[in-house]
């Protein structure tokens, strides 16, 4: 089945969805973007990445293109016309083509280019990894200073991934100054008792949309939440670890630079975040 893919205001089969070569999107990785997952054929936590794409949008002066229900009529014709169950939309708004390369920024005349596709992934909430756990390296973080805009520029995130592929692990956690700023696509976490430990908000972060719903569900669930950095040592030494994103929801982490953390396997309090999570999510999911 071909997709459909969203195409500045058009629906089109894939194979007809062009872009300019001059978009600087392409050219600068001059754009921002989201994903959202589908479960039981509904969007979950839509308005959280409304909010974040609007940020990102106006930290580099871009003008958001839809207003919020647009951006949903727009995600709910996307879940109908590809006949997504379980997976995730991609949303991509760049600065658009100003017909030539420049390193400013055109003027308002330049309309942004907005994209959107699915991905279909059935079972998404019932990943085996979710029982096993997953296996990460560290490595230095050498990205640029405003990880907290959701911007295209994903280069050195792969690269990260391809390291963890290439040590046999599953994903790389960055480290910078000796602590821990988040792995290649998500946020990470340690516990330790009934502490769950993660590092607070700032430019050097993603504002992770599920860290938000797991930190207000690990609250209402009378645990203790700690928000500062912490080590790969730390990490090594906790009872638990973990990461979220919108993708892997809440996923255990079972060793770290090849030591086990706790038992190796995981443990209780992160498997009950996710239970949470996936229970509240699917409840508020529109």
């Amino acid at each position: 089945m071909t997709r459909t893919v969203y195409l500045n205001g058009d629906y089109l089969p894939e194979h007809e969805a062009k872009v300019s070569v001059f978009d600087r999107g392409f050219l600068m990785a001059d754009g921002v973007y989201e994903v959202t997952s589908v479960l039981d054929g509904k969007l979950i936590d839509f308005q959280g990445h409304c909010v974040r794409l609007a940020r990102s949008l106006g930290e580099l002066e871009m003008k958001n293109p839809h207003t919020e229900a647009e951006w949903l009529e727009i995600h709910r014709q996307m879940v109908a016309r590809n006949g997504i169950v379980d997976g995730m939309i991609y949303l991509q708004v760049t600065r658009g083509n100003p017909g030539d390369r420049d390193f400013a920024y055109p003027g308002p005349e330049t309309e942004p280019t907005v994209v959107l596709f699915t991905q279909s992934k059935p079972g998404l909430a019932d990943n085996p990894a979710a029982k096993t756990g997953w296996k990460v390296i560290s490595i230095p973080d050498i990205r640029w200073g405003r990880r907290d805009i959701k911007t295209v520029q994903l280069l050195y995130p792969s690269m990260g991934k391809m390291a963890a592929k290439k040590a046999g692990v599953d994903d790389s956690w960055f480290v910078e100054d000796g602590v821990v700023t988040e792995g290649t696509s998500n946020n990470t976490y340690i516990v330790k008792g009934n502490r769950i430990i993660t590092r607070q908000l700032s430019h050097d972060i993603l504002h992770g949309i599920t860290r938000a719903a797991v930190l207000r569900f690990a609250v209402e669930a009378q645990m203790e939440v700690e928000e500062r950095p912490f080590t790969i040592a730390e990490a090594q030494a906790a009872d638990e670890a973990f990461i979220s994103s919108a993708s892997a929801f809440v996923m255990p982490v079972v060793e770290v630079d090849g030591k086990a953390v706790g038992t190796g396997k995981p443990g209780h309090v992160v498997a009950r975040l996710r239970e949470i999570y996936l229970d509240e999510m699917r409840k508020a999911a529109v």
